[in-house]
């Protein structure tokens, strides 16, 4: 089973990435999970959503102690909390920065109060912020997070996020569509 745990902030789309991450994998063949953990935050506060996959039955109902990849989507999370809690030794952060991995891990190990097992090699960076801003006109990370998500990882197949993106988004219109495929494209150009 892949435990993922996702950070952000309100507003940024995180639950919807947790969801749209569990919808892609169940259409993958995979059994898959999402929810979200926050309280009456408001936008901008930091929040937590979780999802996972597992090509057996999932029968755990509670939050993600130990995931086994993160993603973070407003990097000044990494000072404000501690995103590293529980990582296993081969945990993947996948993280919104323009930062290199090498970079992150430096300032990982520098935050005192946060685990040092993620390391580079494990660690995965997206500049998603100047990508949103290219195609979207504003700071909307699920998109190029999710396409990082599937780009890295290879549990969900581009084309599962794709065909899902199509119907979660049908009612808002196919300029917002074709918005969201655009950023998937981009992430799979780099």
């Amino acid at each position: 089973m892949w435990q993922i745990r996702l950070h952000g902030r309100g507003g940024q789309g995180v639950v919807t990435a947790a969801e749209l991450i569990a919808i892609s994998a169940f259409q993958n063949g995979y059994e898959a999970q999402a929810f979200p953990f926050f309280g009456v935050e408001r936008s901008g506060a930091p929040i937590q959503a979780f999802a996972r996959i597992s090509d057996k039955p999932i029968r755990l109902r509670e939050h993600i102690y130990h995931p086994e990849i993160i993603i973070v989507q407003d990097e000044s999370l990494l000072m404000a909390t501690d995103i590293s809690f529980g990582a296993k030794s081969h945990t993947k952060l996948i993280i919104n920065t323009q930062k290199t991995a090498p970079e992150i891990a430096a300032l990982i190990k520098k935050e005192k109060v946060q685990s040092t097992k993620i390391k580079a090699k494990d660690i995965y960076t997206i500049d998603a912020t100047t990508i949103a801003l290219e195609i979207f006109n504003k700071n909307l990370l699920s998109p190029v997070m999710l396409a990082a998500f599937a780009r890295f990882t290879k549990l969900i197949k581009p084309e599962s996020l794709t065909q899902v993106i199509k119907e979660k988004f049908a009612d808002k219109g196919p300029e917002i569509i074709k918005k969201n495929l655009a950023a998937i494209a981009k992430v799979y150009s780099l």
